[in-house]
């Protein structure tokens, strides 16, 4: 059963398990399908904030059918000019999709796993029609989430998906953390952080992570391409504290980039503190306008994609 609470997020769903002998728990939500909290054996991997809040800077929302940013909210399809709602007014761009405001339906439910499910209905800015849903189950060590859009309509859609997680490590201050990025370009942007069309290697910059970088000496809202890929085409990212334990992010083939996001005032049940999100992204920002990683659902076609994070000590 849902958790009663008051947050304008709407019900909270209880995970739990004891898989492998360790503990694990998370709280995914009602309103944008979020990724809320996450623990295994009582350390946290998911940086919490106060329950009656709305989630700062995006944390734990389903970005879909675009992660990041339209520029200016504007695009073309058929020749056609479409205008998105903008929703990030400072920058002047519609940002991480349609249903970050959407209360989903509970789909299946066990004790260690929820399956939630929304509709994207045709509207101005996005004339098409799409099923999706978003599986959470636990694992021994964290977490796997599985994405699964469908077209329900009659002509191509176009699609992108992404996530917006906040990993943390426990009690370990985040600014004391390292921040991994196994990603070989880094895509340049302009002062309303739209891609310039220009992608540079990462060799020798300051957006180099491949070897990690403390996140106290970083300020970050970055997207990567060109990540380095495993024998399964996945790539992976992590946060790696002092004594060695890493909280990894895993994206299967289908997420070809990566953002990470950092700020000093992310609101806790205790005050403001550091905070870093590492974001799969199987397009980059502004996908609507280059095309770059968009996929076109055919009508009837369905895309399953995944994305886990993990806790290694």
């Amino acid at each position: 059963m849902p958790v009663p609470n008051t947050s304008p997020m709407g019900a909270f769903f209880d995970l739990t398990a004891t898989i492998g002998g360790r503990h694990q728990h998370a709280v995914v939500t009602e309103v944008a399908a979020s990724l809320r909290s996450l623990t295994v054996d009582g350390v946290a991997l998911i940086q919490e904030y106060p329950v009656d809040a709305e989630p700062p800077f995006c944390a734990g929302w389903v970005l879909v059918p675009w992660p990041n940013r339209v520029a200016d909210g504007c695009w073309t399809y058929g020749g056609e000019s479409l205008q998105l709602d903008i929703t990030e007014p400072e920058n002047h761009n519609a940002m991480h999709g349609l249903l970050s405001h959407s209360a989903y339906r509970t789909a299946r439910r066990t004790q260690s796993s929820i399956t939630l499910a929304a509709d994207i209905s045709a509207q101005p800015g996005y004339p098409f029609e799409l099923k999706t849903s978003v599986h959470y189950e636990l694992t021994e060590d964290g977490i796997t989430v599985t994405h699964l859009l469908k077209n329900s309509g009659t002509h191509p859609a176009p699609v992108a998906v992404g996530a917006h997680p906040f990993l943390c490590l426990g009690t370990v201050a985040t600014d004391e953390l390292k921040l991994f990025i196994d990603a070989e370009t880094h895509i340049e942007v302009d002062d309303r952080q739209n891609p310039t069309g220009t992608t540079t290697s990462v060799a020798g910059t300051r957006h180099d992570l491949r070897a990690g970088q403390t996140i106290g000496t970083v300020n970050l809202d970055d997207a990567w391409a060109d990540v380095r890929r495993d024998r399964s085409g996945g790539s992976a990212h992590y946060l790696e504290a002092p004594d060695g334990r890493q909280v990894r992010l895993h994206m299967d083939a289908s997420f070809g980039y990566v953002q990470a996001f950092t700020t000093k005032r992310f609101p806790t049940e205790n005050g403001m503190v550091t905070a870093v999100a590492v974001e799969p992204m199987t397009a980059p920002p502004d996908a609507f306008n280059s095309g770059e990683g968009l996929r076109w659902l055919g009508p009837a076609q369905a895309w399953q994609l995944q994305w886990s994070i993990h806790f290694r000590h």
